[in-house]
């Protein structure tokens, strides 16, 4: 899996994906990522790509040709083959696309050899844009960031966990198994401030179909 991301702030993706899993993942050749910044693509010796609102209002909006110059670039690097098998999806962040899931990311690791991630900024993009090229918009949540970065970095985490051997073992995807919120470890028992706390006895009965039935029960 190929994950291309076009943002103006590719060092906020710096930390995440230099720890752990994604680290391993990248380092193991299981995915890739790429980046492309609009300021690269902007029209004036200053690389600026904002500008004020038609219509009124606060804040900036960033410019529709230099994000389409970005993501021509993405698909250029996919390759002919992968957009000839439809293995590439431009994905656009916004409040108001579909709401990302569980179903979504193991459709997208399944279906797509690349993701293209459009990560709005200010105000957001020039609507423009979603109407140069065929893209989806997905939404992470009922709220608004102050950027798209967050939300690829959490489809980009989710999708990855369904590439076989990003996670190692597969069975360590909760979605695939009978898992619980709630989970203990050594000691069995812990004293805090003069109060006891224990692990559920089910948990160390070693009976796994009472335990399954626990979790089932969402841990309580």
């Amino acid at each position: 899996m190929i994950f291309h991301i076009v943002t103006l702030f590719p060092g906020a993706f710096d930390s995440y994906l230099g720890e752990s899993i994604l680290k391993r993942a990248i380092e193991d050749k299981k995915i890739k990522v790429k980046f492309y910044n609009p300021r690269d693509f902007a029209e004036d010796k200053w690389a600026r790509v904002d500008r004020k609102p038609y219509g009124g209002g606060p804040g900036m909006v960033v410019q529709a040709l230099p994000v389409a110059r970005a993501i021509e670039k993405a698909l250029k690097a996919c390759g002919k083959e992968s957009i000839k098998k439809s293995a590439v999806k431009i994905i656009f962040f916004s409040p108001n696309g579909k709401r990302f899931d569980t179903a979504y990311a193991k459709t997208a690791a399944r279906k797509y050899r690349h993701m293209i991630f459009i990560c709005g900024r200010y105000e957001g993009i020039d609507a423009r844009v979603k109407k140069m090229f065929k893209m989806g918009e997905i939404s992470i949540g009922p709220y608004v960031l102050t950027g798209g970065e967050l939300c690829a970095m959490i489809v980009m985490d989710s999708v990855s966990r369904q590439v076989l051997g990003v996670l190692g073992n597969f069975n360590s995807l909760e979605e695939s198994r009978i898992a619980s919120p709630d989970v203990y470890t050594r000691p069995e028992i812990i004293e805090y401030k003069k109060r006891k706390y224990r692990v559920p006895k089910v948990l160390l009965s070693g009976d796994h179909k009472l335990i399954d039935g626990w979790r089932q029960g969402r841990g309580k």
